[in-house]
C-alpha cells in the first residue's frame, strides 16, 4: 500500500513538474509571438517541435490541422493541445495560461486606463480605429483566397455578407454559419489526407465524450438562463462563450460577433469597440484576448474574468474532446466538406464586419482613408509586424488631430 502511494505521490508530483515547465515556456511565447495565429504556429513548431522535440513533425502537422477544423483560435489550441499532451489536464492550462496571460493583462490595463477619455477628441486613439480597417482587409483578402477560392463558395460568401448587414444580429449569424455547414455538406465535395497520423492520446473517449456533450449543453443553456436571471455578468458569459464556440477561420471573425454582443446592448460605444480592437493588434499571443478588453471595458475586473474564460472555454473543451476522435475526423469526407461552406461563409461575414462597424466607424476624411491605405501597405507589401502598424497610425492620427 504505502509503495502504491509513493508511486501516485511520484506521478503527481511530475505532472506539476511537467506543468510547470509547460507555463513557463508557454508564457515566454506568449510574451514573444507577435504576428497572428500563423506566426504563433511557427513560434510553436520552433520551441515544441525542433528545439524541445516533445512532438515530431507529423504529429504538430496533424494537431494543427484538427485545430484548423475546430471552431476557436486555432494557435490557442495547438498550445492546448500540445499542454495535454504533455502534461495532461494540468498541462493543457498552464499552456493556454502562460500563452495568454501577458496579452491579457495589458489590455486590461488599456481598458482601465481608457475610461472617461473622448475618442472622439482623441487623435491617436482615432489612428487606432483607422488601423482595423487595415486589419480586417487583410483578413478577408487572405482568407478568401485559402476558403473561398471558387465560385460556389465565393457565392457561399457573397450570400453570407449580404443576409449578415441586412438581419444584424448574433443569431443570424448563427443560422448562416449553419446553413452553410449544411450546404457544403451536401455540395462541395473534398478528399481525405491518406498520410495523417494519430495524434498519441491516452485519454477516456468517454471523458472525452463528455466534455463535447457539456460544451453544447452550455451553448444551448446558456442563453436560456440569460433569460431568467437578467444579470449582466451572465449574459456576458453567454454571449462571448456562444462567440468563441462560433468562430472558424481565424481570430478576425470573432470581430463582428462580439460587437453583436457587446454594443447594441449598449456596453461600450462602436467607437471604444474599435479602439480595443486596434489596440489589441499590437499585443503577442491571441488575438481572443480583446475579449478581456471588452470585459473590461463594459464591468470593470469580474467582466474581465467572465469574457476571458467564457471566450476561451468552448475551445477548451472542444480540443481535449476532440483529440481522441481526430482519427475519425480526419478520415470523413463529408466532415471536410461541410467546414469548406463554413469557411466560406465565414469570410461573408467578416466581410460585413468591414463595411459595418469597421468602415462606416473609422473613415470620416479623405485623410482616413489615406491613412488606412498606408497601413494597409505596410502590412501586406512590406510586411511590418502589426505592432509597428498600430504605432504609426496611432502617431499619425495625433499628428493630424493636431494639426486640424
Amino acid at each position: 500500500m504505502d509503495k502504491v502511494l509513493h508511486n501516485n505521490l511520484k506521478k503527481k508530483k511530475g505532472k506539476l513538474s511537467l506543468s510547470l515547465e509547460v507555463l513557463l515556456i508557454s508564457m515566454k511565447l506568449g510574451l514573444t509571438s507577435f504576428g497572428g495565429p500563423i506566426a504563433h504556429l511557427g513560434y510553436f513548431r520552433e520551441e515544441y517541435v525542433s528545439r524541445r522535440k516533445w512532438l515530431d513533425e507529423k504529429t504538430y502537422a496533424d494537431l494543427v490541422a484538427l485545430c484548423q477544423f475546430l471552431p476557436g483560435p486555432a494557435s490557442s489550441q495547438v498550445g492546448m493541445g500540445i499542454g495535454f499532451i504533455r502534461a495532461g489536464f494540468l498541462g493543457a492550462i498552464s499552456s493556454w495560461l502562460g500563452f495568454t496571460l501577458p496579452s491579457v493583462i495589458v489590455l486590461v490595463l488599456f481598458a482601465y486606463f481608457l475610461k472617461g477619455t473622448s475618442l472622439s477628441e482623441t487623435g491617436w486613439l482615432h489612428g487606432l480605429l483607422v488601423v482595423a480597417v487595415a486589419v480586417v482587409v487583410q483578413a478577408v483578402w487572405g482568407m478568401a483566397k485559402n476558403l473561398a477560392s471558387d465560385r460556389p463558395r465565393v457565392t457561399v460568401a457573397i450570400v453570407a455578407a449580404i443576409l449578415t448587414l441586412i438581419i444584424p444580429s448574433v443569431f443570424s449569424q448563427v443560422g448562416i454559419i449553419i446553413v452553410a455547414g449544411i450546404i457544403g455538406f451536401f455540395w462541395f465535395r473534398s478528399t481525405t489526407d491518406s498520410n495523417s497520423v494519430l495524434i498519441p492520446i491516452s485519454f477516456n473517449k468517454k471523458i472525452a465524450s463528455i466534455l463535447l456533450v457539456l460544451f453544447f449543453v452550455l451553448l444551448g443553456l446558456l442563453p436560456i438562463v440569460r433569460q431568467f436571471t437578467h444579470s449582466n455578468l451572465i449574459a456576458l458569459f453567454d454571449g462571448f462563450y456562444r462567440s468563441g464556440a462560433l468562430v472558424f477561420g481565424g481570430g478576425h471573425v470573432v470581430l463582428p460577433l462580439l460587437q453583436a454582443e457587446v454594443v447594441p446592448q449598449g456596453w461600450l460605444t462602436a467607437n471604444q469597440f474599435l479602439a480595443g480592437y486596434g489596440a489589441a493588434q499590437a499585443v503577442p499571443g491571441p488575438l481572443f484576448t480583446f475579449a478581456s478588453y471588452l470585459g473590461m471595458a463594459s464591468f470593470g475586473w469580474k467582466g474581465a474574468i467572465v469574457a476571458t474564460i467564457a471566450i476561451f472555454l468552448p475551445s477548451f473543451l472542444l480540443i481535449i474532446g476532440a483529440l481522441p476522435f481526430w482519427n475519425w475526423l480526419r478520415h470523413s469526407p463529408r466532415f471536410q466538406a461541410a467546414l469548406h461552406g463554413i469557411n466560406a461563409a465565414v469570410v461573408g461575414i467578416l466581410l460585413a464586419a468591414l463595411y459595418n462597424p469597421v468602415w462606416t466607424k473609422a473613415i470620416k476624411s479623405p485623410f482616413d482613408f489615406c491613412l488606412a491605405l498606408a497601413a494597409f501597405c505596410l502590412l501586406t507589401v512590406w510586411k511590418c509586424p502589426p505592432w509597428i502598424v498600430v504605432v504609426f497610425s496611432a502617431v499619425t492620427g495625433a499628428l493630424l488631430s493636431f494639426i486640424s
